[in-house]
């Protein structure tokens, strides 16, 4: 090969329309940072409402890629520059997959922010919210779309660095500073062993696109192959850690009740999607031929993850402070095992699988959020965030009520939480169909255990105590309550049509 084609494969093509979600929010996030420098404090609120329009509009620019086969940044065969050139080793692809969680972070971040608007008019500095916000979400929705280690190894940390702060961003609260210790040290340790694995992955195959890492796996040379083995494990648990999958979840209730409580949505849903998507890239595109070494170890952490978590969850004290938010924060270690299964399904029986993890990542983002919107609900009267304080919610806010009702009942797998019914029979049948007889075994011990917290918790809203909550309904501010209303009609449309989202269950995505 000459010089001159040597530097002509070298050239990528770039699809602005196909990377235009990401760079949207991007280029937001810094025009809301310069913009910062200029509103007066009194009008601070517009970085808020601009960065809700730029979310929007970022939403809106999935529309034109639904057909899901658009694909940029290709090393190019040559230097053509017509539409039909040769194209190999695309860093970045807009299939179904992508879509889809794009669509769940850029909508949980979206949900985020009309949570935070309060907040961050009393509390938070709002042009540093509002940036951090924004480059996360930037991060996260271009996490999925990457087709290489380095471009996801970056997604990944342009998702999680932003997060650190954010956490600590209630200046003055020791609580808050020591959540964003523990999660920083924790990620910190994750990239680290994640880059360690990389790198090993890199020195035995030569390449860092997945697709091409999964085809040269298969031929690594004898002496290579520790090396190559050592990488899988390594990114594997750095991985784990991301994801807080036991025993890397110590660190999620302390950081969830720390940290600001639209923070902790945006972690409970955006940063495990972050984690989740970056997991079934590297097992199920880049790894395929070591599914008989991590199929088996995601097994046993799907099985160890859920039953930690309901076993957290169930031992909370309605009374303590701050009870309402380490529940949920337990809620979700034990979530994200359910959303392990189909990915350890998948080195049984095939990659259709992880299709049942995008369907419930989906209704746990809806309803989950959901919660967290009902909780700052009452939390502007009760802002001690117990369990306790939302009995007799139903006597002062009925719509709240039967809101956060729905929304615990969705998480329980119980009618009429019909899509978090659905969710659960799919991840249970892809753990049936790979032979997983046994984790679906767990799995329904552990639906059981959490049917006992989450109905507790429903039946408290429906008391009437001489504590009772009082004056919610007169106290939402519209953000809040658009939240806690989107987020109810999106469960409920789910419930009515759960196959819009359970189609993914069955629809190869790779």
């Amino acid at each position: 090969m000459s010089a001159s084609t040597a530097d002509a494969s070298l050239v990528q093509s770039v699809d602005w329309l196909t990377i235009a979600p990401p760079t949207l929010t991007a280029l937001v996030a810094l025009g809301v940072l310069v913009a910062d420098l200029f509103v007066p404090a009194e009008r601070k609120q517009l970085l808020g409402w601009a960065s809700i329009a730029g979310l929007t509009a970022a939403l809106a620019l999935l529309l034109p890629l639904r057909s899901g086969d658009r694909a940029t940044f290709c090393l190019t065969a040559g230097a053509q520059t017509d539409s039909h050139a040769q194209t190999a080793g695309c860093s970045y692809t807009a299939d179904d997959f992508t879509l889809v969680i794009q669509l769940l972070v850029l909508g949980g971040a979206l949900l985020t922010a009309l949570l935070s608007l309060p907040a961050t008019r009393a509390k938070l500095p709002a042009g540093e919210y509002w940036f951090l916000l924004l480059s996360s979400a930037a991060g996260a929705a271009l996490l999925p779309a990457s087709r290489d280690l380095a471009t996801l190894v970056v997604a990944l940390e342009v998702a999680s660095l932003p997060a650190f702060a954010l956490v600590g961003l209630k200046r003055g609260d020791r609580r808050s500073s020591e959540a964003a210790l523990k999660f920083f040290l924790s990620s910190v340790t994750a990239t680290a062993v994640t880059l360690l694995g990389v790198s090993f992955v890199y020195a035995a195959t030569g390449t860092l696109h997945l697709t091409e890492i999964a085809a040269r796996l298969d031929e690594v040379p004898g002496q290579l192959q520790t090396l190559a083995e050592t990488g899988v494990a390594l990114t594997l648990v750095g991985f784990a850690f991301k994801i807080a999958a036991v025993p890397f979840h110590f660190w999620v209730p302390d950081t969830y009740s720390g940290a600001p409580l639209p923070v902790a949505a945006y972690l409970s849903v955006v940063g495990k999607a972050v984690g989740f998507t970056g997991l079934i890239l590297v097992t199920v595109v880049a790894f395929p031929a070591y599914a008989d070494v991590w199929g088996p170890a995601l097994a046993v952490l799907a099985a160890l993850t859920m039953t930690a978590g309901n076993v957290a969850a169930l031992r909370q004290d309605p009374t303590r402070a701050g009870s309402a938010i380490r529940l949920l924060a337990w809620s979700s270690v034990a979530q994200a095992g359910y959303l392990l299964v189909p990915i350890a399904a998948a080195a049984y029986s095939g990659d259709d699988q992880v299709g049942a993890t995008v369907a419930y990542a989906l209704m746990y983002a809806v309803v989950n959020l959901g919660a967290f919107a009902v909780v700052a609900l009452v939390a502007r009267t009760h802002p001690g965030k117990r369990i306790a304080d939302h009995a007799g919610l139903y006597a002062a806010s009925p719509a709240a009520a039967l809101a956060l009702a729905f929304f615990l009942l969705n998480l329980a797998g119980l009618p009429p939480g019909i899509i978090g019914l659905f969710a659960k029979v799919t991840v249970f049948s892809s753990a049936v169909d790979a032979g997983l007889g046994w984790l679906a075994v767990v799995m329904g011990v552990n639906v059981v255990i959490g049917l006992a917290y989450y109905l507790r918790w429903t039946a408290l809203l429906f008391r009437t105590p001489e504590n009772a909550v009082e004056g919610t309904a007169h106290r939402a501010p519209a953000p809040v309550t658009l939240a806690i209303a989107l987020t109810a009609v999106v469960g409920v449309v789910l419930s009515g049509y759960p196959q819009f989202a359970l189609r993914f269950a069955t629809a190869g995505l790779f």
